[in-house]
């Protein structure tokens, strides 16, 4: 009967114990933020601070260009003043006597003035403030890119530390296994001490790496989410959802699209081309500034003087022509010149350096493509051998140095495999951003 109640009682206790484990498993669980690589790169777009100063630049180039079109309106000025004197400003004798006119009063006015005619300043003034919006958009596209391209590498290094952390405890298991054999087999006079102090120094050196991948997936666990704009405290609890099955990727034959068809999807063949917008209008500006210019004005302007209201209307037509500055303005629009050639000759120069990044990116990407195939053949051979050479080493026909060598070799072709893939997926990334995509 004792038994039966203290059975009973065991049973309630592990039964306690184990909804707790499952209830701080879930609290674990929903405490921890999983992601996936769509979402890394959502929230990157939407929080880090590159892609906030790329939108802010936009911005500034937009109140700039509306800046620019104000230079089309008329500008108005109000000015007002006024004086006392201890004598007159006017004084003369007359028969009657010394005559002292102005010794105070009042002056004020309000003018306008309407540029007709500035050699074209204004007009190239606000096509090259739509040419710096458009500068600044295709920036933004580019710190945008950027931006995903880091996230890329940041999720898939987290994967590959997490995956190397998998491998080890699988051999971990297996070492622990092996040890509890040749432990056995020591007590049993069957083998020697050798063997068991193999497997004890492989388990220490299992330990180490274990504890140096996980330090580094921890930071690497930061960096991201700083990088997505997780709060810091919160860096701790969040992981990727991502797991390697072995398998290989997509072919990238389809991914593939000619490099002559691509440049002009691209934001850097766009910004050459706007550079050699701005380097002419510059240019232009600088004709302009070296031109006569016109321009229509008036106002209203009120006096007292003299000791009465005095007020009026006033118009007029003012021409500048800037005689001496065409001996240094030659020389400007010359430079301005020079500055045109030289942005034509760098549309020419990095068109082509595109064209070849993106060959460049299309052979990494395959050749990223190929190992994972090398990897996983790698994968298949190192674990046909570890299972060979267990089983010789149980029928006492191999060294543990030998079965050691075969855990080595079945980690270093996983590790291959993961470092690959992920590889691989970066340059995927890398070829398609230089594509235009």
């Amino acid at each position: 009967m004792n038994q039966h109640v203290i059975k009973s009682r065991k049973t309630a206790v592990y039964g306690l114990l184990l909804v707790l484990a499952f209830g701080l498993t879930a609290i674990n669980v929903s405490a921890q933020q999983v992601y996936t690589l769509d979402k890394c790169i959502e929230m990157a777009l939407q929080n880090n601070v590159r892609t906030k100063n790329a939108e802010n630049d936009l911005n500034a180039a937009k109140l700039q260009k509306k800046s620019a079109f104000t230079h089309y309106f008329p500008s108005v000025s109000a000015t007002g003043g006024g004086f006392i004197s201890d004598k007159g400003l006017l004084e003369m004798n007359t028969e009657a006597g010394k005559l002292s006119l102005v010794d105070d009063g009042l002056v004020g006015g309000v003018t306008a003035t309407l540029p007709l005619f500035t050699g074209g300043q204004i007009v190239n003034a606000n096509k090259l403030a739509d040419v710096n919006v458009d500068v600044s958009r295709l920036r933004r596209r580019q710190s945008e890119n950027e931006v995903r391209l880091t996230v890329e590498q940041y999720f898939w290094q987290v994967v590959t530390l997490k995956e190397k952390l998998h491998t080890i405890g699988t051999l971990q298991a297996q070492l622990d296994r092996i040890h509890r054999d040749v432990e056995a087999a020591v007590a049993a006079g069957v083998t020697n001490r050798n063997d068991q102090l193999q497997v004890e120094l492989r388990r220490n050196e299992m330990r180490s790496k274990r504890i140096s991948i996980a330090n580094t997936l921890d930071v690497s666990l930061h960096l991201l989410a700083q990088y997505i704009g997780c709060p810091t405290d919160s860096a701790g609890r969040i992981d990727v959802d991502w797991k390697m099955d072995g398998g290989l990727p997509l072919c990238p034959d389809e991914l593939y699209r000619s490099p002559e068809s691509s440049l002009p999807l691209t934001a850097e063949y766009h910004l050459l081309h706007k550079q050699v917008d701005a380097s002419r209008l510059q240019h232009k500006i600088t004709v302009g500034k070296n031109l006569p210019t016109v321009a229509v004005g008036g106002g209203y302007v009120y006096e007292n003087l003299m000791d009465r209201d005095h007020s009026f209307w006033i118009g007029g037509v003012t021409v500048s022509v800037p005689l001496t500055k065409w001996w240094g303005g030659s020389h400007d629009m010359k430079r301005q010149k020079l500055q045109v050639r030289n942005a034509e000759n760098q549309l020419k120069d990095q068109s082509e350096l595109l064209v070849i990044r993106m060959r460049n990116a299309w052979n990494a990407m395959n050749d990223a493509y190929q190992q994972v195939k090398i990897a996983i053949e790698s994968i298949g051979q190192a674990e046909e051998n570890l299972r060979l050479q267990s089983d010789y080493y149980q029928a006492g026909t191999c060294t543990m140095s030998d079965l050691l060598e075969a855990q080595t070799l079945y980690q270093q072709s996983r590790d291959k495999y993961v470092e690959s893939y992920s590889q691989y997926e970066v340059k995927k990334r890398e070829y398609l951003l230089a594509t235009g995509r």
